[in-house]
C-alpha cells in the first residue's frame, strides 16, 4: 500500500497550471504538495493541505517540476577534450569530430557503455532532471546501433534511434547505400528498442530527401519522428519536421520567417540547445522571435561528448535567459512543460493532481534563482515517481 507525503512551507511552487494564477507557470506562494504513491495528489496553499502519512518541511524553498531533458546523446565512449581545447584556443582541429566518438564507441564493451550512460544519468538527476531522452548515433552499424538502444532502454523510456547521425567513413563513397541500411536492416534491429527516430538534416550529413525517406520509414515501423534541424545553416529540416508532424525540431538556430510561421502553425516543438552554442561559440538561437510568434519552445542540454558536454539543465536555463532573449519564467517553463511537450507527454513537466510526482527542490526561494545565480548547485532535493532520490 502506498504512503502519502506532504511537502509544506514551500515559498514558491511552480505547477505549470495556468488556471491557478493566469500565468504559464501557475505559481502558488506559501504552498504545499501532497504526493500519494508515484503521483501528485494535491497542490495549493500550505494552510489548506490535507493530512498525509509523512511530512517534509521545504524550509521556505522553491519547488518545481523535475526538468525534462528531451535531447541528449549519452551512449558513447571516448573523450574529445583535445578537440574542445583546440577549438577554444583558436586552432583548427581536423581529427574527425563525430567519427572520433564512433571509433571509440564501436571499440567499447557493453559494460563500458552502460557505465558511462548511468554515470551521466545520475549526474543529470542530481541537477534536477527526472526525465531524459537519449539517442544512439555513435555506432552506425546494425550491431552497434541496436546495442546502444538496448542499453539505453534499460534506463529510460525515451529512446531515439539516430542511425542517421552522419554517413560513416565506411560508406563515404555510397551514401545511398547507407540510407538503405538505416531504413532497412538497421531499422529492423533498432525499432524494438526505441520510441523515436531522428536524423541530422544538415549540409554534410543528410539532405531533405534522405531525411524524409529515413523518417518516413521509421514512422512506418511505429517510431515517431524528431529532427536535428537548421543548426549550422538554413535548410529543409524545420519545414520537413512540421510536414511529418515531428514531435520536435531541435537546434532551430538558422530560421526563415517561413520556418517560424510553420512551427507556429504546427504541433512541432522548437527545442533549443544553448549548450551547443556555448561550446562551439556559434550564433545563439533567437528564442524571443519564436516565442513572440507563438511557437512552443523546449530547452534541453544536447549532452554529448563533442559539442555540448553538459548535463545541467540549470546551466542551459541561465544561458537561455542571458543570451537567447527568454525571461526566467519562460526558460523554466521550456525546461519542464516544454520538454514534456517535445516528448508528447502530459504526465510530466507539471505538478497537478494526477501528474507523476517528479519534483525538484531548490535551495532558493524562487525558480528565478536558476538564472539569477548561474553555476551555483541550487538543487537540494529531487523526487522521481514519488520517491526522494536526491
Amino acid at each position: 500500500m502506498s504512503s502519502s507525503t506532504v511537502i509544506t512551507n514551500i515559498a514558491t511552487l511552480v505547477t505549470n497550471d495556468p488556471s491557478l494564477d493566469g500565468s504559464p507557470l501557475g505559481l502558488v506562494r506559501d504552498a504545499a504538495v501532497v504526493i500519494d504513491g508515484d503521483r501528485v495528489a494535491w497542490t495549493g496553499a500550505a494552510g489548506e493541505a490535507p493530512a498525509a502519512d509523512n511530512r517534509v518541511d521545504a524550509g521556505g524553498r522553491a519547488v518545481l517540476p523535475g526538468f525534462v531533458d528531451s535531447h541528449s546523446h549519452l551512449v558513447f565512449a571516448g573523450d574529445r577534450t583535445q578537440e574542445f581545447n583546440a577549438r577554444m584556443s583558436g586552432r583548427s582541429y581536423t581529427a574527425g569530430g563525430i567519427r572520433t566518438t564512433v571509433a571509440a564507441t564501436r571499440a567499447a564493451t557493453d559494460a563500458e557503455l552502460e557505465a558511462n550512460l548511468t554515470r551521466y544519468l545520475a549526474e543529470a538527476l542530481r541537477q534536477g532532471t527526472t526525465t531524459l531522452e537519449t539517442k544512439s548515433g555513435y555506432g552506425l552499424t546494425v550491431e552497434d546501433e541496436s546495442r546502444a538502444l538496448r542499453i539505453a532502454a534499460g534506463h529510460t523510456d525515451e529512446v531515439t534511434y539516430l542511425g542517421a547521425h552522419i554517413v560513416p567513413p565506411d560508406h563515404a563513397d555510397d551514401p545511398a547505400a547507407y540510407v538503405a541500411l538505416v531504413t532497412g536492416e538497421m531499422l529492423d534491429a533498432c525499432a524494438p528498442h526505441a520510441r523515436w527516430i531522428d536524423v541530422f538534416c544538415e549540409q554534410g550529413a543528410f539532405d531533405g530527401d534522405q531525411a524524409r525517406a529515413i523518417l518516413t520509414a521509421g514512422r512506418a515501423r511505429g517510431l515517431h519522428p524528431r529532427i536535428h534541424a537548421n543548426q549550422l545553416s538554413h535548410g529543409p529540416g524545420v519545414q520537413l519536421a512540421v510536414e511529418l508532424d515531428a514531435a520536435s525540431a531541435d537546434h532551430c538556430t538558422h530560421l526563415t520567417d517561413a520556418d517560424v510561421d510553420a512551427l507556429a502553425q504546427g504541433n512541432t516543438v522548437a527545442t533549443l540547445l544553448p549548450g551547443a552554442e556555448f561550446s562551439t561559440r556559434a550564433e545563439w538561437p533567437d528564442a524571443r522571435r519564436l516565442l513572440d510568434a507563438g511557437v512552443t519552445v523546449a530547452l534541453s542540454t544536447d549532452c554529448n561528448p563533442g559539442s555540448s558536454f553538459t548535463s545541467s539543465v540549470p546551466f542551459c536555463v541561465a544561458l537561455a535567459v542571458r543570451d537567447m532573449g527568454m525571461t526566467p519564467d519562460e526558460a523554466v517553463w521550456s525546461a519542464t512543460a516544454g520538454g514534456a511537450a517535445a516528448l508528447r507527454r502530459t504526465d510530466i513537466g507539471r505538478l497537478t493532481p494526477g501528474a507523476r510526482a517528479d519534483l525538484t527542490l531548490l535551495d532558493a526561494p524562487s525558480h528565478v534563482h536558476l538564472a539569477y545565480r548561474p553555476g551555483v548547485p541550487l538543487v537540494s532535493g529531487v523526487w522521481r515517481g514519488g520517491v526522494r532520490v536526491v
